[in-house]
């Protein structure tokens, strides 16, 4: 199983990383980006993100195993933060491609909302130095 976690924001590097690896992959004709950014909510500072791992992991495997053959992707990869990360900075990295841009879109966003309803993962909204609330995902 692939580990899809990274401690603090998802670095820039790897988003321009990842494109510049599939560049000479021929048989793509599309990738579909979607980068999840902390917003500065009702003052939120940032978000500390925790998770049950090994569950998470698992549950990833199985999307993944099950969008690649449903939209005939190339490829599909999927970063998630831990830790605290500050609003402006990247927290979800999901890039799928595929031969045509429909399927690379679709496949993205099917990816994430099965990340955000499926996965065992949670945000602290930080909003300074003794306050915060629990993240709802919607």
């Amino acid at each position: 199983m692939k580990n899809i976690f990274i401690q603090g924001p998802v670095p820039a590097t790897l988003v321009t990383e990842q494109i510049q690896k599939h560049s000479h992959l021929e048989q793509i004709g599309a990738h579909s980006i979607f980068l999840g950014q902390v917003r500065r909510d009702e003052g939120v500072t940032a978000i500390e993100y925790t998770a049950y791992e090994a569950m998470a992991l698992e549950q990833m495997h199985e999307i993944r195993e099950a969008i690649i053959p449903k939209y005939g992707l190339s490829c599909m990869h999927v970063y998630h933060s831990l830790g605290i990360v500050k609003t402006g900075e990247i927290c979800l990295f999901v890039f799928t491609s595929a031969p045509r841009r429909k399927a690379a879109i679709a496949a993205c966003e099917d990816a994430l909302e099965q990340i955000k309803t499926k996965l065992p993962i949670w945000g602290k909204e930080i909003f300074g130095e003794d306050a915060f609330q629990w993240k709802q995902n919607t």
